[in-house]
């Protein structure tokens, strides 16, 4: 396979994966097993193409709660998820410090999809009979915060599932509430996570890196994330996450019988 063919296929992994509550880092890593490794700059432009759709995607609704400060409502929905990016941001930098790294075989990750899938499964039934809240707690912003240092740490888990079901368990019951609000805090996260990783690539020359297949992968990453995230946000609207769960559980069970 050509380099140019297994960058477009990392771009559209990454695009779908990112948002859907599937794990983009555990499906990267996994797709680079067996595509080949690539750059950390390379990992870091797609995530950034990404991160560029969702800004687009949310564009309207951003715009409505900056230039919309003099509502209270805006202005407390805006304080919470800038709580909630302080969370993630405190507890992403102690990882840091403390030098949490992540694992780089197939079997955590596996493990972490199943493991994962079956939690969804459970959150699912847990709230089905309740009733749709759409309210955006402080307790919710804190959770929906520290379930992202979570999924930083493990691959495999998904900054997406775990934020849109903290959020759930939290009190916001509403799956298209939780699910906008996770990510509208991913937005800042990413692109805070992103930006840290340029610099820490600063000063390193990419000598050998293909500027083609990077710039390909970068759009194909945006357009394929676009089109997911506004996929999920119609899908949430009319269904649970309950196929999403049992994807994981047997893309997991099957990735620890190919790992064997």
């Amino acid at each position: 396979m050509s380099d140019l063919l297994q960058a477009v296929w990392l771009g559209v992994i990454e695009g779908i994966t990112e948002f859907l509550p599937i794990s983009s880092t555990g499906h990267l890593l996994i797709a680079e097993h067996w595509l080949g490794a690539r750059s950390e700059l390379f990992n870091v432009a797609i995530q950034a193409g990404a991160i560029l759709a969702a800004v687009v995607v949310f564009w309207p609704r951003l715009m409505a709660l900056l230039f919309g400060l003099r509502e209270p409502a805006n202005r407390d929905y805006l304080l919470k998820l800038v709580f909630a990016f302080v969370i993630t941001a405190v507890g992403g930098f102690a990882a840091k410090k403390l030098g949490v790294e992540l694992p780089q075989t197939v079997t955590p990750v596996a493990a972490a999809l199943i493991v994962g899938g079956v939690i969804m499964l459970i959150i699912e039934w847990f709230l089905s009979e309740r009733t749709a809240i759409v309210e955006a707690t402080w307790s919710v912003a804190f959770w929906v915060g520290a379930s992202q240092i979570l999924a930083a740490v493990f691959p495999g888990t998904s900054r997406s599932a775990a934020t849109i079901f903290a959020a759930m368990l939290a009190g916001m019951t509403s799956r298209p509430a939780a699910t906008e609000f996770a990510f509208l805090v991913g937005i800042p996260t990413m692109f805070a996570a992103t930006a840290f990783e340029f610099l820490q690539l600063r000063g390193e020359a990419p000598v050998h890196e293909n500027w083609q297949a990077l710039i390909v992968a970068f759009i194909v990453s945006a357009v394929v994330a676009f089109i997911a995230v506004r996929w999920l946000l119609r899908y949430v609207q009319t269904h649970r996450f309950t196929a999403f769960a049992w994807y994981r559980i047997i893309a997991g069970i099957a990735l620890l019988a190919i790992a064997r």
